[in-house]
């Protein structure tokens, strides 16, 4: 059926593919045997993304956040990736924005910037006044997005098909990462799904031990004009956080370098409680989604891309950096192996060993020069290397700090990573021992342990009991047993006829040797005869086993 659609785009994917020079997919979609498929160089993939257009663009932008399925180099390469497209005329925006209203346009908006303040591959962004003064900012969905992402997505599936019969697609997990990639782009069509996820963040980062919840700010969501297509935000007067004039102190005495610590120690802190204390995180702090505002304060954009951890992968995600900082490969191994959704055996020497050479390099470097979301990344390498398939939240949460990093240190070349990661590591292991009511903590522990003490005397007795009276049976299982039982009974039975066979050559022997009579020779030849074919039968069993040996 994939064949049999859309064959003007088809034919215009592969007029691109080959215009790349990447020719395999030609001889793949026709049909045709090919050899296990190797990816086309990270600068030509890239390409290929942006000929095939902003659905594929948007495809790239989710591999990028799989380090736990590509390199480095692609992670870095398709991170580049940015839509860029024309913007829609004011005339479509006009009557998609009516068509979501639930009153006249003249009566909600007394001005509308007719410019896009930015366009993507979804929607575009307007600033706007409200009837009452307050400004907005309006997200409208490109009229007909819908219908092309919904061809697009029919096509990456039917590719994804086909691609799942190779050992290419079985080790990439084409199909599954098709499926992700289409409930992703499938949610990102509803707009209320981000407001959602902006009014959660809000009220996590509201309250915190660890910065100031007044210095960071979510835009506020109008619920009374959000509709799935139309997105109605408070608007945030400021400039990409990169592009910050910090060049002169403000009225307070403050230095551009004491404010940039500030700014970057007040990150490193939100998206720390956002990822290790809160589980709901903000998946995508590139320097276009910070800002710098007017007023001093610092502003999150765009929560449209948000990952989750459950409590056991956080504690298990922390007890991992410290293990980084310890350079310790047997630690990280356990780890990994405790995050694995592989049912498949791992060799866990190999795996301790893997770990071993990849920290080995780090061994005699400053821990204030050593960069963490690096090693992160190549932590996934080694576990791919080794057929571990982790959870695809690993990859979102490695690049959510490979982004935050990065911008870091962009923002503040002086940070030293370790500095502002300590004191956040101290009150995060002091959460896991204690959690956040520590004297309840404590009493549930004191309970857990009377409960211990009272039972373990009861438990021992029970199982001297049982020894004693010769009733206590156990259940042993090894593996390749079953194998070996078999090998044994063939070898007795055997070994059982070739005794019978030489009992009845022996026995005919001396019947015949003693024959006086027509009954003693008859008897004796009987003998011969059953001994023969017996002898026959086990030689062909022998040889029909391969056995010889």
């Amino acid at each position: 059926m994939f064949l049999t659609q859309n064959t003007s785009r088809q034919r215009e994917i592969a007029e691109i593919l080959f215009r790349n020079g990447w020719d395999y997919m030609r001889r793949l979609l026709t049909g045709g045997k090919t050899d296990e498929p190797q990816l086309p160089t990270p600068a030509v993939l890239r390409n290929i993304l942006v000929d095939l257009g902003p659905v594929y663009v948007k495809f790239g932008q989710l591999m990028s956040t799989r380090p736990d399925l590509l390199p480095a180099s692609y992670i870095d390469e398709l991170s580049t990736l940015q839509d860029d497209v024309p913007p829609i005329p004011w005339a479509e925006i006009e009557v998609a924005i009516r068509q979501q209203l639930k009153k006249p346009l003249e009566e909600t908006f007394s001005k509308i910037n007719f410019q896009p303040v930015a366009a993507g591959s979804i929607g575009q962004i307007h600033r706007a006044t409200l009837t009452d003064g307050r400004e907005v900012a309006i997200k409208v969905q490109r009229p007909g997005i819908d219908a092309i992402v919904a061809q697009d997505i029919s096509l990456i599936q039917g590719v994804a098909d086909l691609v799942a019969r190779t050992d290419f697609g079985q080790n990439y997990e084409i199909k599954s990462l098709a499926s992700e990639f289409t409930a992703a782009l499938e949610a990102e069509l509803d707009f209320t799904r981000e407001a959602h996820f902006a009014d959660q963040l809000r009220r996590n980062l509201s309250a915190s031990r660890w910065f100031d919840p007044q210095q960071l700010v979510i835009a506020e969501i109008f619920w009374d004009l959000t509709t799935e297509k139309l997105l109605v935000m408070e608007w945030l007067d400021g400039v990409p956080i990169l592009s910050a004039n910090l060049t002169e102190s403000d009225g307070n005495g403050v230095t551009p370098e004491t404010k940039r610590q500030e700014i970057t120690t007040l990150l490193f802190r939100a998206f720390f409680q956002q990822l290790y204390i809160d589980g709901f995180f903000h998946a995508d702090p590139h320097p276009g989604n910070i800002f710098y505002l007017k007023d001093g304060r610092v502003a999150l954009l765009d929560c449209g891309m948000v990952g989750k951890l459950d409590p056991r992968t956080q504690q298990i995600l922390v007890e991992m950096l410290l293990a980084i900082v310890d350079i310790d490969a047997q630690r990280c191994s356990q780890l990994t192996l405790q995050l694995s959704d592989s049912a498949q055996p791992v060799i866990l020497s190999r795996l301790e060993n893997d770990y071993d050479r990849m920290l080995r390099k780090y061994y005699n470097l400053d821990l204030s020069q050593i960069n963490f979301s690096q090693i992160i990344y190549e932590l996934l390498q080694v576990a791919r290397n080794n057929k571990i398939r982790l959870p695809s939240n690993m990859g979102l949460y490695a690049k959510t700090l490979a982004n935050l990093e990065g911008l870091a240190r962009q923002f503040n070349p002086q940070i030293n990573f370790l500095d502002e990661v300590k004191p956040l590591m101290t009150d995060l292991f002091r959460r896991q021992l204690l959690g956040d009511r520590p004297v309840e903590s404590l009493l549930r522990t004191a309970l857990d342990l009377k409960s211990l003490s009272l039972q373990s005397p009861r438990q021992i007795e029970l199982l001297l009991d049982r020894v004693t009276s010769e009733t206590l049976q156990w259940n042993l299982s090894v593996r390749g047993l079953d194998s070996l039982r078999r090998t044994l009974d063939d070898s007795a039975n055997r070994l059982s006829f070739s005794v019978l066979v030489g009992s009845l050559i022996m026995g005919a022997a001396i019947i015949s040797s003693k024959a006086q009579t027509t009954q003693l020779s008859w008897l004796s030849s009987v003998l011969f005869a059953a001994a023969s074919l017996l002898g026959l039968w086990l030689i062909f069993s022998i040889l029909r086993s391969g056995r010889l040996r």
